[in-house]
Protein backbone atom coordinates (compact mmCIF):
# COMPACT_ATOMS: atom_id res chain seq x y z
CA UNK A 1 0.00 0.00 0.00
CA UNK A 2 1.73 3.38 -1.16
CA UNK A 3 1.80 5.41 1.49
CA UNK A 4 2.26 9.19 1.46
CA UNK A 5 3.72 12.45 2.75
CA UNK A 6 2.88 15.72 2.05
CA UNK A 7 5.37 18.66 1.47
CA UNK A 8 3.90 21.23 3.66
CA UNK A 9 6.46 23.83 2.40
CA UNK A 10 4.06 23.69 -1.30
CA UNK A 11 0.92 22.68 0.08
CA UNK A 12 -1.52 24.56 3.24
CA UNK A 13 1.37 26.56 3.14
CA UNK A 14 -1.01 29.54 3.98
CA UNK A 15 -0.63 28.53 7.04
CA UNK A 16 1.43 28.81 10.01
CA UNK A 17 4.13 25.81 9.95
CA UNK A 18 2.61 24.25 13.68
CA UNK A 19 -1.01 24.23 12.04
CA UNK A 20 -0.09 22.87 8.82
CA UNK A 21 0.64 19.24 10.67
CA UNK A 22 -3.00 19.23 11.57
CA UNK A 23 -3.98 20.01 8.28
CA UNK A 24 -2.35 17.21 7.11
CA UNK A 25 -4.07 14.94 9.76
CA UNK A 26 -8.07 16.62 8.83
CA UNK A 27 -7.01 15.47 5.45
CA UNK A 28 -6.52 11.39 6.59
CA UNK A 29 -3.06 10.97 6.13
CA UNK A 30 0.01 10.15 8.26
CA UNK A 31 3.04 11.76 7.27
CA UNK A 32 4.70 15.37 6.41
CA UNK A 33 7.67 16.75 4.95
CA UNK A 34 9.98 19.32 5.15
CA UNK A 35 12.53 21.33 3.19
CA UNK A 36 14.97 23.69 5.47
CA UNK A 37 14.96 23.55 9.22
CA UNK A 38 17.95 25.25 10.11
CA UNK A 39 15.66 28.83 10.74
CA UNK A 40 12.95 26.88 12.61
CA UNK A 41 12.09 26.14 15.73
CA UNK A 42 12.77 22.93 16.60
CA UNK A 43 11.01 22.12 19.64
CA UNK A 44 7.96 23.63 18.01
CA UNK A 45 8.59 21.31 14.98
CA UNK A 46 8.53 18.39 17.77
CA UNK A 47 5.72 19.38 19.31
CA UNK A 48 3.78 19.59 16.09
CA UNK A 49 4.55 16.25 15.19
CA UNK A 50 3.75 14.91 18.86
CA UNK A 51 0.60 16.57 19.60
CA UNK A 52 -1.11 16.24 15.57
CA UNK A 53 0.01 12.36 15.62
CA UNK A 54 2.16 13.49 12.00
CA UNK A 55 5.45 11.80 10.82
CA UNK A 56 8.05 13.69 9.83
CA UNK A 57 9.14 11.62 7.02
CA UNK A 58 12.08 13.75 5.90
CA UNK A 59 13.99 17.08 5.54
CA UNK A 60 16.62 18.71 3.99
CA UNK A 61 20.01 17.97 5.44
CA UNK A 62 21.25 21.66 7.19
CA UNK A 63 21.70 23.64 10.04
CA UNK A 64 20.85 26.47 12.53
CA UNK A 65 24.66 27.54 12.37
CA UNK A 66 24.75 30.55 10.06
CA UNK A 67 28.35 30.39 9.37
CA UNK A 68 28.34 26.70 9.23
CA UNK A 69 25.23 27.21 6.18
CA UNK A 70 27.25 29.71 4.72
CA UNK A 71 30.01 28.19 4.52
CA UNK A 72 28.17 24.54 2.83
CA UNK A 73 26.57 26.95 0.34
CA UNK A 74 29.89 28.09 -0.61
CA UNK A 75 31.35 23.98 -0.38
CA UNK A 76 28.67 22.20 -1.94
CA UNK A 77 29.19 18.23 -2.71
CA UNK A 78 30.55 19.30 -6.08
CA UNK A 79 33.67 21.49 -4.67
CA UNK A 80 37.02 20.27 -3.83
CA UNK A 81 37.62 20.10 -0.06
CA UNK A 82 33.70 19.95 0.36
CA UNK A 83 34.03 16.80 2.57
CA UNK A 84 34.66 17.96 5.91
CA UNK A 85 32.23 20.37 5.76
CA UNK A 86 29.33 17.78 4.60
CA UNK A 87 30.55 16.06 7.82
CA UNK A 88 29.62 18.78 9.53
CA UNK A 89 26.10 19.58 8.10
CA UNK A 90 25.45 15.52 8.48
CA UNK A 91 26.62 15.69 11.68
CA UNK A 92 24.18 19.03 12.57
CA UNK A 93 21.16 17.24 10.43
CA UNK A 94 21.95 13.46 11.90
CA UNK A 95 21.40 15.15 15.59
CA UNK A 96 18.01 17.42 14.40
CA UNK A 97 16.77 14.59 12.93
CA UNK A 98 16.75 12.52 15.76
CA UNK A 99 15.36 14.45 17.88
CA UNK A 100 12.52 14.76 15.67
CA UNK A 101 12.54 11.09 14.45
CA UNK A 102 13.41 11.90 10.93
CA UNK A 103 14.07 8.82 8.89
CA UNK A 104 16.06 10.42 5.70
CA UNK A 105 17.66 13.14 4.94
CA UNK A 106 17.45 14.96 1.81
CA UNK A 107 21.02 15.93 -0.23
CA UNK A 108 21.63 18.05 -2.41
CA UNK A 109 24.90 18.10 -5.31
CA UNK A 110 25.21 22.21 -5.85
CA UNK A 111 25.37 23.87 -9.25
CA UNK A 112 27.64 22.71 -11.53
CA UNK A 113 31.28 24.06 -11.22
CA UNK A 114 32.84 25.53 -14.59
CA UNK A 115 36.39 25.55 -12.88
CA UNK A 116 36.20 21.79 -12.49
CA UNK A 117 35.48 18.96 -14.76
CA UNK A 118 32.42 16.83 -14.14
CA UNK A 119 34.51 13.69 -13.83
CA UNK A 120 36.15 15.06 -10.53
CA UNK A 121 33.11 16.57 -9.55
CA UNK A 122 31.39 13.54 -9.48
CA UNK A 123 34.73 12.24 -7.30
CA UNK A 124 34.33 14.97 -5.04
CA UNK A 125 30.36 13.79 -4.60
CA UNK A 126 31.04 10.75 -3.68
CA UNK A 127 34.81 11.48 -1.56
CA UNK A 128 31.97 13.82 0.39
CA UNK A 129 29.27 11.10 0.75
CA UNK A 130 31.63 8.35 1.77
CA UNK A 131 33.30 10.53 4.48
CA UNK A 132 30.02 11.48 5.92
CA UNK A 133 28.18 7.66 5.64
CA UNK A 134 29.39 6.75 8.88
CA UNK A 135 27.35 9.69 10.67
CA UNK A 136 24.36 8.23 9.26
CA UNK A 137 24.81 4.98 9.56
CA UNK A 138 25.28 5.79 13.37
CA UNK A 139 22.29 7.58 13.57
CA UNK A 140 20.33 5.01 11.88
CA UNK A 141 19.17 7.52 8.99
CA UNK A 142 19.35 7.44 5.21
CA UNK A 143 20.94 10.11 3.48
CA UNK A 144 18.86 10.35 0.20
CA UNK A 145 21.12 12.21 -2.65
CA UNK A 146 18.38 13.95 -5.48
CA UNK A 147 19.35 14.19 -9.29
CA UNK A 148 16.62 17.56 -10.25
CA UNK A 149 16.02 18.79 -13.59
CA UNK A 150 17.86 21.62 -15.38
CA UNK A 151 15.55 22.02 -18.10
CA UNK A 152 12.99 24.25 -16.35
CA UNK A 153 13.50 24.60 -12.66
CA UNK A 154 16.73 23.83 -11.53
CA UNK A 155 19.27 25.28 -14.63
CA UNK A 156 22.61 24.62 -13.97
CA UNK A 157 22.82 22.05 -11.05
CA UNK A 158 24.94 19.60 -11.47
CA UNK A 159 23.21 16.04 -11.34
CA UNK A 160 20.32 15.52 -13.19
CA UNK A 161 20.11 12.11 -14.42
CA UNK A 162 18.95 8.73 -12.43
CA UNK A 163 21.82 6.76 -13.94
CA UNK A 164 24.47 9.03 -12.19
CA UNK A 165 22.89 8.94 -9.05
CA UNK A 166 22.59 5.43 -9.21
CA UNK A 167 26.27 5.24 -9.92
CA UNK A 168 26.85 7.50 -7.56
CA UNK A 169 25.33 5.37 -4.55
CA UNK A 170 27.27 2.17 -5.90
CA UNK A 171 30.38 4.15 -5.39
CA UNK A 172 29.33 4.98 -2.23
CA UNK A 173 28.58 1.75 -1.14
CA UNK A 174 26.63 2.47 1.94
CA UNK A 175 23.11 1.16 2.74
CA UNK A 176 22.37 4.71 4.37
CA UNK A 177 23.11 6.43 1.31
CA UNK A 178 20.03 6.10 -1.30
CA UNK A 179 18.46 8.04 -4.50
CA UNK A 180 15.65 10.38 -3.84
CA UNK A 181 13.53 9.74 -6.98
CA UNK A 182 11.63 12.62 -7.98
CA UNK A 183 9.57 11.37 -10.64
CA UNK A 184 8.45 15.27 -12.04
CA UNK A 185 11.92 16.11 -12.26
CA UNK A 186 12.96 12.63 -13.76
CA UNK A 187 10.23 13.18 -16.30
CA UNK A 188 11.24 16.36 -17.49
CA UNK A 189 14.69 15.18 -17.40
CA UNK A 190 14.59 11.31 -19.11
CA UNK A 191 10.79 10.23 -19.02
CA UNK A 192 10.98 6.58 -18.88
CA UNK A 193 9.75 6.74 -15.84
CA UNK A 194 8.57 3.04 -14.71
CA UNK A 195 11.50 1.03 -16.12
CA UNK A 196 13.68 3.36 -13.83
CA UNK A 197 11.90 3.04 -10.73
CA UNK A 198 12.39 -1.18 -11.75
CA UNK A 199 15.65 -0.70 -13.06
CA UNK A 200 16.62 1.57 -9.38
CA UNK A 201 14.57 -0.16 -6.79
CA UNK A 202 17.19 -1.02 -4.50
CA UNK A 203 18.76 2.34 -4.91
CA UNK A 204 15.70 4.45 -4.01
CA UNK A 205 15.03 5.60 -0.35
CA UNK A 206 12.35 8.03 -0.95
CA UNK A 207 10.18 9.27 -3.76
CA UNK A 208 8.91 12.65 -4.48
CA UNK A 209 5.81 13.29 -6.89
CA UNK A 210 4.16 15.89 -9.03
CA UNK A 211 2.69 15.76 -12.67
CA UNK A 212 4.41 17.65 -15.44
CA UNK A 213 4.05 20.21 -16.78
CA UNK A 214 3.60 22.95 -13.92
CA UNK A 215 4.68 21.01 -11.23
CA UNK A 216 0.60 20.85 -10.12
CA UNK A 217 -1.16 17.02 -8.58
CA UNK A 218 -1.29 13.61 -9.90
CA UNK A 219 -4.03 13.82 -12.79
CA UNK A 220 -3.59 17.08 -13.97
CA UNK A 221 -0.28 16.73 -16.72
CA UNK A 222 0.81 13.79 -18.28
CA UNK A 223 2.09 11.13 -15.89
CA UNK A 224 -0.12 7.98 -15.68
CA UNK A 225 0.05 8.12 -11.91
CA UNK A 226 -2.28 4.84 -11.23
CA UNK A 227 0.34 3.13 -13.52
CA UNK A 228 3.03 4.21 -11.46
CA UNK A 229 1.62 3.41 -7.80
CA UNK A 230 1.22 0.03 -9.14
CA UNK A 231 4.91 -0.34 -10.13
CA UNK A 232 6.07 1.23 -7.08
CA UNK A 233 3.98 -0.91 -4.85
CA UNK A 234 5.36 -3.76 -6.85
CA UNK A 235 8.83 -2.83 -5.93
CA UNK A 236 8.22 -3.58 -2.66
CA UNK A 237 8.63 -0.17 -1.88
CA UNK A 238 8.24 0.26 2.38
CA UNK A 239 9.09 3.99 2.53
CA UNK A 240 6.91 7.47 1.94
CA UNK A 241 6.11 9.12 -1.20
CA UNK A 242 6.17 12.41 -0.89
CA UNK A 243 3.80 14.74 -2.43
CA UNK A 244 5.62 17.68 -3.24
CA UNK A 245 3.34 19.90 -5.80
CA UNK A 246 1.65 23.39 -6.12
CA UNK A 247 -2.54 22.34 -5.60
CA UNK A 248 -4.54 24.04 -8.45
CA UNK A 249 -7.08 22.85 -6.26
CA UNK A 250 -7.44 23.21 -2.80
CA UNK A 251 -4.64 21.76 -0.82
CA UNK A 252 -7.67 19.38 0.59
CA UNK A 253 -9.01 18.50 -2.90
CA UNK A 254 -6.20 17.74 -4.32
CA UNK A 255 -5.23 15.02 -1.54
CA UNK A 256 -7.81 13.32 -1.79
CA UNK A 257 -7.62 13.34 -5.61
CA UNK A 258 -4.32 11.86 -5.35
CA UNK A 259 -5.81 9.37 -2.89
CA UNK A 260 -8.35 8.21 -4.98
CA UNK A 261 -5.42 7.43 -7.70
CA UNK A 262 -3.77 4.48 -5.66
Amino acid sequence: MIKFSVCIEMIFNDQPIYERFFRVKDAGLEAAEIWDWGNRDISELKEATEKSGIILSSMCVGTADALLARKYRETPLVANCASEIFCEIASCSVETAKQLNVKNLIVTTGQERADISREKQHENIVKALSAAAPIFESGGITAVLEPLNVLVDHKGYYLSSSAQAADIIKEVKSENIKMLFDIYHQQITEGNIINNINQYKDLIGHFHIADNPGRHEPGTGELNYSAIFKAIEKTGYEGFVGLEFAPLASCSDALKSVIDLK
